[in-house]
This record gives C-alpha cells, sequence and structure tokens, in this order.
C-alpha cells in the first residue's frame, strides 16, 4: 500500500494499493502507456503527476504480502524549490464494492472538501451479469449539487473514449489496459491533464450500474424487480434493453486540492481488496 503525507499531516492524501495506484487492477499486470502512468513490460511502474509540498514529504510502502518481498526498487525525482501560492496538493484514494447495488450509484468519490481540480479515473470491474455493463452514466457533483450533477456522460464506456465496446487499447488520456471477455475484467482509465475539472467547496463522483441486453433474460432473472429501459435507438417493443445491474467495482481516483486531507472510510484491508480474485 502506497501512502503520501504532505506538510505535516497525519492523515495520508495518498493511500491505495501499488497496482491500483498504477492502473493494474485485479493483481494482474498490464502494460499502461498514458501521459501520467506508464507500466512498462519488465516490471517498471512510473508515476508523472507533479506533486509540489511547502515543507515536508514523505512517502510509506507498506508489505501486506504474506511472503517475502527479495527486491523493490524506486526512484525520486525532485528539486527544492519555491512553490507558487496557487499550487495545490496531489491526492489519491482507492475504494472497492464487491456487489453494487442495483439501481444505486456506485459511489466513486465522496467526502472531498476544499478548493481544487479532479485529474483522473481508473477502474477495475468485474462483470457480475450477463450482457455489457458499460452504459452507466459518470456524474460529477460540484460545489453542493444535490439532485443533478454539473457533468454528467453518456456512458462508461464513452467517458474513456470509446464506442460500442472496448478492447485493449491505450492512448495518452484514456485507455483500457486489461480486457478479459471470458472472465468479464476490465481495466479502465480516464485522465483530465487536458481538461481538469474544477471545484470551488467540494466534489462528488457516481457512476451509475446500467448495461445493456436482453429485455426477456432480463425479466426472467429478475421478474417484478427487473429495471428496464428502452434501448437507444430501439423501439419499446424491441428485446434489447438498458437495464439496472450489479457489479464488482475498484476505483481509484487522482485530485488537487488545498489541505488539511479530508478524513476518508479505513482502507479495506488485504483480504477484502483480494476477495474473489
Amino acid at each position: 500500500v502506497l501512502r503520501f503525507y504532505w506538510d505535516d499531516e497525519e492523515t495520508p492524501s495518498v493511500e491505495c494499493p501499488i497496482g491500483d495506484f498504477f492502473c493494474n487492477g485485479f493483481g494482474e499486470r498490464a502494460i499502461v502507456n498514458s501521459m501520467p502512468i506508464c507500466v512498462n513490460p519488465t516490471g517498471g511502474m512510473n508515476c508523472y503527476f507533479e506533486m509540489p509540498f511547502r515543507k515536508h514529504a514523505k512517502v510509506t510502502l507498506t508489505s501486506e504480502h504474506p511472503g517475502f518481498i527479495k527486491y523493490i526498487f524506486y526512484t525520486f525525482n525532485y528539486v527544492l524549490t519555491d512553490v507558487p501560492d496557487d499550487a495545490m496538493y496531489f491526492h489519491a484514494r482507492f475504494n472497492r464494492e464487491r456487489s453494487t447495488r442495483r439501481g444505486v450509484d456506485y459511489t466513486v468519490l465522496d467526502g472531498v472538501r476544499g478548493k481544487g481540480y479532479y485529474v483522473g479515473t481508473y477502474m477495475a470491474l468485474c462483470a457480475l451479469e450477463r450482457y455489457w455493463w458499460g452504459e452507466g452514466e459518470m456524474k460529477f457533483y460540484l460545489d453542493g449539487d444535490t439532485d443533478y450533477p454539473t457533468i454528467c456522460g453518456t456512458g462508461t464506456e464513452d467517458y474513456i473514449g470509446f464506442a460500442w465496446g472496448m478492447d485493449e487499447r491505450c492512448t495518452p488520456q484514456s485507455g483500457c489496459p486489461y480486457c478479459d471477455n471470458e472472465k468479464g475484467r476490465y481495466s479502465i482509465y480516464r485522465f483530465h491533464g487536458k481538461d481538469p475539472i474544477y471545484f470551488q467547496q467540494g466534489l462528488k463522483l457516481t457512476v451509475q450500474q446500467i448495461g445493456c441486453g436482453s429485455r426477456k433474460a432480463v425479466q426472467a432473472a429478475f421478474g417484478d424487480r427487473a429495471d428496464v429501459y428502452t434501448a437507444w435507438g430501439e423501439t419499446d417493443e424491441a428485446d434489447l434493453c438498458y437495464y439496472e445491474r450489479s457489479d464488482d467495482y475498484c476505483s481509484t481516483v487522482y485530485w488537487y486540492q488545498t489541505l488539511p486531507t479530508p478524513a476518508f472510510p479505513k482502507l479495506p484491508d488485504r483480504a477484502a481488496r483480494m476477495a474473489d480474485l
């Protein structure tokens, strides 16, 4: 687990399993070729986010592996210089929900208070149900939004720059470094280096749990509990539909904000993070 502390704060501003921090989920290595995160074939995991501090920086790496790890190599590049008054502090957090609730948006990030800007999302999703899972909208609630978000996307696949499904592909700002259709496992990232999302008071990010599949199969599986919608471009009588579903979500988020770092829920322990992998 990686933890970063800025300017003598006792609460870490970064707390994340090392794999997920570098966009490698499921305990599986995947090559990542993006602007802020690069994972290379022979084991190098690299991060290029700027991380300004004013007085003190502390980084820890805690091994929760049951065995002995013989080698760990690391390099930090830094310069001691004046920091602009408006420079904010880098943050990253991990979360997992092993089985999301149908009809309830998965909370990617909540509890952020203060001024800042959002710069990236990584998700490692395991599909727990049949058919396509990626129709849910990404919703950014800014500065006190309640019922409606300021920014609302058109689907999870669209958020990372794909359309009509996805395959393994990395670009500087978005991609899918790991795609296993047989196991229903997908790693996806979207960085906002060119289009950061600014907030003045606070931020909350959620994603809907909506898939696309057979209306008959969904109704047979869920009966009266089935939440079904007409799919885009289809008639109300068509078998192809959108529907509320439940999946296994791991997410890591990256943002900058003013201190103090908010108190977040306790990081899930190793058993909870590794369950069902």
